[in-house]
């Protein structure tokens, strides 16, 4: 081969690259949490694998949405940030935008579903936040937070389909491989795509073979229906357990990201959550909401093999109503863990 000949990299076109996620890290240095990593010997010894979780239910708003939230909310123009912000949420990116609205001296409006959890709706409210309920039976959150933007000459931060929210996010594992090293197979929750998306491009910077791999609740599969078809599919107000997962689809943003950088997305049931969750709580002294335990339960399920491999999994999130995980886990000793 010529020397001199450049071989394109087919993922150049993509909306983001590890650049960008690298540039996220330098932006959220001192400023989100260097969140640390967990070990079990009983899970290790369950799933035959060398478990390594990294505990983003500690993160500044308990959870990973922080990472994104700020890292778009900080590169505004001066003009954006004078007139404010608004997002839409059923709580984790609602806080996360609220609190980096607070930092940033940025004023901010947040959409949430009028069945948000309490402690979501509460924590964004402390946080300064204005919010806008609505009834999701009745409203699609997506056209009223645009119409909201357009009326108040707002700057709209999506919760995933934007390109700073996903460098943001990909900080997770890129710290991640920095805390650990080279991973066999790395396990991230999936919603909306913002996540996944930004961890697997970060996973194949540092790994290239490691596997990257999506869970997502079974009641709202759109994601993998999407993934293996090639062609977007949505769900309506999916009937899970796992609230932060219960977004319409991908996003133009992530879709072809999740195409191009994860190798599969997996999916588990409502009980398998619940379960997860209570193991996690339990025996590692870690809250987790539902949504967090996604990753983890495919792994605990045996829907992923641990085959003696070493497996990253990413708790997402830790903002759960103390009094609906005590009725979920009532669900496991009852033996109903359905929905």
């Amino acid at each position: 081969m010529d020397d001199n000949l450049m071989v394109s990299d087919p993922t150049s076109s993509l909306p983001v690259t590890y650049a960008d996620v690298r540039s996220g890290a330098e932006r959220l240095s001192g400023v989100a949490h260097r969140t640390p990593i967990a070990t079990s010997r009983t899970v290790d010894r369950q799933t035959d694998a060398q478990v390594l979780f990294k505990c983003e239910n500690l993160q500044r708003i308990g959870a990973f949405k922080f990472r994104g939230a700020y890292n778009a909310m900080s590169r505004l123009h001066p003009d954006q940030k004078g007139r404010g912000v608004i997002t839409y949420s059923s709580g984790n990116h609602a806080q996360a935008v609220a609190l980096s609205g607070q930092l940033l001296g940025i004023e901010t409006t947040i959409v949430m579903p009028d069945n948000a959890p309490r402690v979501k709706l509460d924590a964004t409210r402390g946080y300064g936040a204005e919010i806008v309920t609505y009834d999701p039976d009745e409203t699609v959150r997506e056209d009223l937070g645009q119409r909201l933007a357009d009326d108040r000459g707002l700057t709209l931060i999506p919760p995933y389909d934007h390109e700073d929210v996903v460098a943001g996010q990909g900080t997770v594992a890129d710290e991640l491989f920095e805390q650990v090293g080279l991973l066999d197979v790395l396990l991230v929750c999936v919603g909306g795509g913002g996540l996944l998306s930004g961890c697997a491009i970060a996973a194949k910077h540092h790994a290239p073979d490691c596997q990257v791999i999506g869970v997502e609740p079974a009641a709202a599969d759109d994601a993998a229906r999407s993934f293996h078809s090639g062609t977007l599919h949505s769900v309506h107000n999916p009937d899970t357990v796992a609230d932060g997962a219960r977004t319409p689809h991908l996003g133009d943003v992530t879709f072809p990201l999740v195409r191009a950088h994860a190798d599969d997305i997996v999916t588990v049931s409502d009980a398998d959550i619940i379960r997860a969750m209570h193991f996690v709580w339990q025996r590692m002294k870690l809250v987790i909401e539902p949504t967090g335990a996604l990753a983890a339960s495919a792994l605990l399920n045996g829907t992923v093999a641990g085959d003696g491999r070493r497996i990253g999994v990413i708790l997402s999130g830790g903002n759960v109503d103390l009094q609906r995980a005590a009725e979920l886990f009532r669900r496991i000793r009852t033996g109903n863990g359905t929905t």
